[in-house]
Order: structure tokens, then sequence, then C-alpha cells
């Protein structure tokens, strides 16, 4: 057996290099987010303290900063905000400061798909002089509420931020959670962050001036985690169709609150609050309705491509031999009797093209790519129950796609 032969300059190179091989240093950070979502009526109305309340507790004496910023598209309905909240500053001057007026930026999903919006509100950040004690105050619809979020969370490494969504998908859904970003590279959500507001206040008087069509548009996020979380809140919504479309805001209010509810639960008790993972349950459907979203130019509202994206997933879910007949047809007929449109010719535009860019089926990877790891969706075992695959078959998907068509034609 041959000798192995070691030379002094191998031992002098092992000897340097084990200078350089200290041992790591492991480190582990616990982080304790707080927030609430607060329900309220009328919130700048003098004699309703709810936000002055909320800035006052953190028990400094004098007033803070509070730099608002608002969905342009609020002040067509609501016309006379502006001079209400000077107003309410105004009454509760000891404890809130504008150190500029206003800031009124245009809302929707222009809001994202515009990057100079997020370098303006920066530097009205900087021209205010605010501090991480100070507040960013947005009041808008989902969109503008996840700009401003992006602009809090990157000024100074994080100004406190209060949400006032004043739609029913951001008060319901995309306010209450953790996540900001804008659009960019024709892609959803592609630059963003991870960071909790300070609070959320939901004021239902904002909800009384929406469109129809913005009204709807919500209920498709309360659709979906009741499919995947709670059959007993899709029947509350199943049973009560009528009275929401004819706009009760009773069942309204307690759809909200219950969405709102079991979206909070899933980022407090899931263990992923910032989907290190590959697995994100509440996007069930979205994987179709963000490209959806971009194919049609943002015509489709965000609920309204949800509401597809969740028709799609269920009928492949029933096509897969997960979910029966009689729960695929009642999630077709609840979102149908809401007055959604559940299919739209991109769907099926350039489905067997997979390279082609209009290819609905690029959204999977897209899906995958934001999250990274191994593609992972969350289908449907039953109404209440959702279920996580990795793969997904095409053919079967092209399949659900006719015959979704087929079953809302008939």
């Amino acid at each position: 057996m041959p000798r192995l032969h070691i030379s002094k300059n191998m031992i002098l190179n092992i000897k340097q290099k084990s200078r350089f091989n200290l041992q790591p240093i492991q480190q582990s950070v616990s982080v304790s987010f707080n927030y609430g979502i607060y329900f309220t009526n009328n919130l700048f109305e003098l004699k309703n303290p709810t936000l002055a309340q909320l800035i006052t507790s953190d028990r400094e004496t004098k007033p803070k900063k509070v730099l608002v910023i608002i969905d342009a598209g609020l002040l067509k309905f609501q016309p006379g905000l502006l001079k209400q909240l000077v107003a309410y500053t105004k009454f509760y001057a000891e404890i809130i400061t504008l150190p500029i007026e206003p800031i009124v930026i245009p809302g929707g999903e222009a809001a994202k798909n515009d990057r100079t919006l997020l370098e303006q509100i920066h530097q009205y950040i900087e021209a205010a002089r605010l501090c991480r004690h100070s507040y960013l105050l947005a009041i808008g619809g989902g969109a503008l509420l996840d700009l401003v979020g992006y602009a809090a969370a990157t000024a100074h490494r994080g100004i406190r931020l209060i949400r006032i969504p004043t739609t029913v998908l951001a008060q319901n859904d995309s306010a209450v959670g953790v996540k900001n970003g804008i659009n960019a590279f024709g892609k959803k959500n592609f630059l963003g962050t991870f960071a909790p507001p300070y609070a959320v206040i939901n004021d239902s008087s904002f909800l009384t001036t929406l469109s129809d069509r913005d009204w709807r548009s919500g209920i498709a996020e309360a659709v979906k985690v009741a499919l995947i979380k709670d059959a007993h809140f899709f029947d509350f919504i199943y049973s009560h169709t009528a009275a929401l479309v004819r706009r009760d805001m009773e069942i309204m209010q307690q759809v909200i609150y219950r969405c709102a509810q079991l979206h909070l639960e899933h980022i407090a008790n899931s263990g992923d609050p910032f989907e290190m993972g590959s697995s994100r349950p509440l996007d069930f459907g979205h994987w179709a309705a963000h490209k959806l979203e971009h194919l049609t130019d943002y015509s489709l509202r965000h609920g309204e491509a949800v509401a597809i994206g969740i028709a799609l997933d269920s009928t492949y879910s029933y096509l897969l031999g997960l979910l029966c007949c009689s729960e695929w047809q009642q999630i077709l007929n609840t979102l149908s009797a809401l007055g959604f449109t559940l299919y739209v010719p991109e769907l099926a535009e350039q489905s067997a093209q997979l390279k082609h860019p209009r290819c609905l089926f690029r959204g999977l990877t897209e899906f995958q790519e934001h999250l990274g790891g191994e593609l992972t969706l969350t289908l449907l075992q039953r109404i209440g129950q959702g279920i996580e695959v990795h793969e997904v078959d095409l053919s079967l998907y092209r399949r659900a796609i006719s015959l979704l068509q087929f079953y809302l034609a008939h």
C-alpha cells in the first residue's frame, strides 16, 4: 500500500488556513410584533377619539408628527375629507401635528406600477423631517396602502404606519397583513417588504361610497379564506349572498371582521409569517389572479381576478378528484350569485404556448419564483379544507378552463 507523503509546504498551508477557520457564531433573534385592528365609524369626526388615542398610546407628551397620504380616487366621493382631517388634527393639536399638508397621490394599481411615486413619498418624509417615532397615515385602497407601507418600511428603516383602508378588499385582507410592495418587471409585488403596521383602523363609513364593483371585489378574499379555513364562514357567505348583493352593511361588517380575523390567525400561528418557506395557503387562487391582472392590463380588479382564480383552482381540484361535484358547483354558484364574472378570454388565450408571454401558465413559474423553493399550490379537498400540491397537470388545467367556460355558459 503506497505511503502518503506530506510535504512541509502542505503542513504550512494547513496551519495557515486553520487560523482563519474559527468556529461560527450562531445566534437566534426573536422579534415580537403587536398591532391591533380597530373598528369604528366616521373616524374623523371631532368626537371620535380613536386615532388620537392610538397616537398617545406611546406615552410621550409632545405632539407627534403625522404625514398623511390620501388616495386621490377617494376624494372624488369624499370631497370634504381633507378639510375634515385638518380640523381633526387642530382639535387634537396637543397630540397630532401636521408638518406639511396632506399629500394626494393616485390610487388603484397605477400607484403600484409607478416607481416614481415611491421616491416622491420618501422625499415628503425627508421634507417633513419625520423620525422613527413619527407616523405615516395612509388612507385609501389596498394598492395605495401597499405602496405607502413600502415607503414607510424603507425610510429610516421603519416609520410607524397607520393604515386606514377604505375598500372592502383592503379592510378584510390587504391592510391587516404584514406585506407591502409594488409591481416591477411586469410582475405583481416584485419589490416589497414584510413590515407590520403600527395599527389598522377600519372605518365602515368609507364603504358607503364604493361602487358596486369595488364593494363586490373585496368579498372574493372572504370566500377564499373561508374555502381553505372555515366551512361555517363559507356557509354564512352562501346564505347571505342576497344581503351582500343589496349592500347590507351589517352583514358586510361581519364578513370583514371574520375574514380579517382568519387572516391574522394564519399570520400569527402558521409558523411562517414572513413566508420564508414555499407555502402560501392564503394565496389560494392567486397564481392565476396575479397573471390575469397583468394580462388584462389591470382592467380586472384584484378581487375580480381572485374570484376567477378561485373558480379555476376549484374546478381543477374537482377534476383531480379532490373536491366533490356538489361542493364545486356550490362554489361556482356562490361566486356567480355575488355578481362575479368567472371567465375571461385571457384564461385560454395562449394556454398551449408555454413560452408565449401571454400564456396564463407562466403565472405558475412567476408564483414559484416569488417565494423560491418548490412549487406549492393550495387546492381544495372540501369546503373549509385546503391541501398543498407541488406539481400540476397542465393538460388537466386546460380541461378545467374549458369546463369552467362550458359550465358558466350553460
